[in-house]
């Protein structure tokens, strides 16, 4: 058969499939409007609006995609492709509004984006602080902070936020961190006297910068999208940034991926105003004081090896009330909704100072 034959063949199934999916995605949506009529009609006068956003409930349905995903596609792919359709779909019923700290193009922003979908409404915040102030008032919906990264350790200042925070954790989302070296159009590497970034972005790409540009002056910024809009405006300072930043700043890249490690990953929390069910594949966060005296820390780890419960990050935080005391931030597998963590809580709580529930929400689906 003639190649153009053949290739106008596969290109008229491609059009017939094109059509019986944009059929099918408009049947989902209307799906969706149904949902909203049927929660709206079940509120009663003077209640809040329903909860159209169900954490646990998307992270079911992504997984079950994975799972039963066929191939070729690779099943993270499928999963981002579901991850839009659902977004959109629910901005159908109520667009959700997340903030996230900003400005544009920091790594928060592209993890909101990952998560919620193209479809919801970003509102960058100015610090950590700010994002956890516009959810507990009710200006966004949802609030999207760093938590912890694989090569730099955890965030402080998002622990310090809880401890006097009534938000729960309503998700997780892990990042691949790629840094370039971003400048205006123009900039070469010879003409730098400024690199700016975050402060954990510099210690993340510190050993590139030692080695390549070891003279070169160094300035942590509140966040990479600040380091970005700032080297926009000049044509000695270069920004350490992500993809979301060079596009949304106009900038070039100087150099690309200069992180030290490959496998830099950043994770970050979503905090909401209400407790998620379970999900089938839950962890638990909580904030817990000890006493201080000898194996108190032993104490409070102890009933989780012996209910067999697996812990997935522990970090201490000065309690700033008492000099030398600290809290600890606990994270392990599991639902407070589960018995036998339910119990092993309540038997923590005996022995400590102070022991808030973070809460439980689902691990990262993609």
């Amino acid at each position: 058969m003639d190649p153009d034959d053949e290739l106008g063949k596969i290109r008229d199934r491609i059009d017939d499939i094109d059509t019986q999916l944009l059929e099918l995605v408009s049947a989902r949506a209307r799906c969706a409007q149904e949902v909203a009529e049927v929660k709206l009609k079940a509120t009663r006068p003077g209640e809040q609006r329903p909860q159209f956003y169900r954490p646990e409930r998307e992270a079911q349905v992504l997984r079950a995609i994975q799972e039963r995903n066929p191939g070729p596609l690779a099943s993270d792919h499928v999963a981002s492709i579901f991850r839009e359709v659902m977004s959109s779909c629910l901005a159908l019923e109520q667009p959700l509004s997340v903030a996230f700290l900003g400005p544009e193009g920091t790594y928060s922003q592209a993890a909101a984006l990952k998560h919620f979908g193209q479809s919801a409404i970003p509102e960058g915040q100015a610090s950590i602080h700010k994002v956890f102030r516009q959810v507990e008032e009710r200006a966004c919906d949802f609030g999207v902070v760093p938590v912890e990264n694989s090569t730099e350790g955890m965030v402080g200042q998002t622990l310090d936020c809880f401890l006097e925070s009534p938000l729960q954790i309503s998700g997780e989302i892990e990042l691949p961190v790629v840094h370039h070296l971003l400048s205006a159009k123009g900039v070469s590497l010879e003409s730098l006297t400024l690199v700016m970034g975050h402060e954990q972005a510099l210690g993340q790409c510190r050993q590139w910068l030692d080695s390549h540009l070891p003279h070169v002056a160094r300035e942590a910024v509140a966040s990479n999208g600040e380091a970005a809009r700032r080297a926009s405006e000049s044509n000695d300072t270069a920004a350490i940034a992500g993809e979301l930043a060079e596009t949304l700043y106009g900038l070039t890249q100087l150099a690309s991926a200069i992180q030290d490690s490959s496998n830099n990953t950043t994770r970050f929390l979503v905090l909401g105003r209400e407790t998620v069910p379970p999900s089938g594949h839950d962890k638990t966060s909580l904030l817990v004081s000890a006493r201080n005296r000898p194996g108190a820390l032993l104490g409070l780890l102890r009933p989780f090896e012996d209910r067999g419960i697996s812990l997935t990050r522990i970090d201490s935080r000065p309690s700033k009330t008492e000099k030398w005391t600290y809290v600890f931030y606990i994270e392990c597998e599991g639902h407070l909704g589960d018995s036998v963590l339910s119990e092993v809580v309540a038997q923590i709580e005996e022995h400590s100072i102070m022991l808030k529930k973070l809460g439980s929400y689902p691990r990262a689906p993609i």
